[in-house]
């Protein structure tokens, strides 16, 4: 069950602007009828990721695997060492063959780039549907 029922609050992690305009672009402002609308946290910085997530209120973050000097693989692990509830993460992969890497970062699912709309979806809705562990 998503931590907000008046927007789910997604946090969208890269260096790269354009990566995070896309990831936003590709889920647009609600992913179903029967979810609430998304509402974005863009973070540039792996300091601002970590001291976002202490805030709390954060229903899922997207992480960018190929973020610099401070990749999402290595933050997602040490969000999932560090923070007692963890909400899903999402790592962004430079290419499929990378998967086993966000699998290391304990990340709930990797999304390889370049960003597949229908694929960041899919993942983003069923780990927002997903029950909580």
């Amino acid at each position: 069950m998503p931590a907000s029922t008046i927007a789910l609050r997604i946090l969208v992690y890269s260096s790269n602007v354009q990566t995070r305009e896309r990831v936003m672009r590709a889920l647009g402002k609600q992913l179903a009828p029967d979810l609430p609308e998304l509402s974005y946290v863009e973070v540039a910085t792996g300091p601002a990721v970590v001291r976002t997530m202490d805030e709390g209120a954060i229903d899922l973050a997207i992480l960018d695997g190929e973020a610099a000097p401070t990749g999402g693989m290595g933050i997602a692990k040490q969000l999932k060492d560090e923070l007692a509830v963890c909400p899903p993460l999402v790592v962004l992969t430079g290419r499929p063959d990378d998967a086993w890497l966000a699998n290391w970062s304990r990340a709930e699912a990797a999304v390889p780039h370049p960003i597949d709309p229908i694929v960041l979806g899919k993942t983003v809705l069923g780990l927002l549907r997903a029950p909580v562990r």
